[in-house]
């Protein structure tokens, strides 16, 4: 079993950064990767960055150049570092851990979330 709390989310004017943090707790050295998505108001949840066990970064398109996912040592703490925020950045943002095998996706632990909201 594994806990997830997100935290770092907030409001910020266009251009501006955010960097939401995760906190894990209970069993994450078990897990075999963490990520973070968001989910828009209207919109499905999509996968922003994931890291894998053995250390590769994968970041989605609209992550890609602007966002850098990074855990600290053990994986108790997973970051996720926002640059150059843009409004349609708005959204709820989660932090995950473990495969769903069923789903295919890094999702079978799931935050609560954490507001970003983005002016222009």
């Amino acid at each position: 079993e594994v806990q997830l709390v997100e935290s770092g989310g907030g409001s910020v004017q266009a251009g501006g950064s955010l960097r939401l943090s995760c906190a894990a707790s209970g069993n994450i050295g078990g897990s075999s990767c963490m990520a973070w998505y968001r989910q828009a108001p209207g919109r499905e949840r999509e996968e922003l960055a994931r890291i894998e066990r053995d250390g590769r970064t994968i970041y989605q398109a609209s992550a890609k150049g602007r966002f850098t996912i990074s855990p600290d040592n053990d994986w108790h703490s997973l970051y996720l570092q926002m640059d150059s925020l843009k409004p349609e950045d708005t959204a709820i943002y989660y932090c995950a851990a473990d495969y769903d095998g069923h789903a295919g996706i890094c999702g079978y632990y799931w935050g609560r979330g954490t507001q970003v909201s983005v002016s222009s």
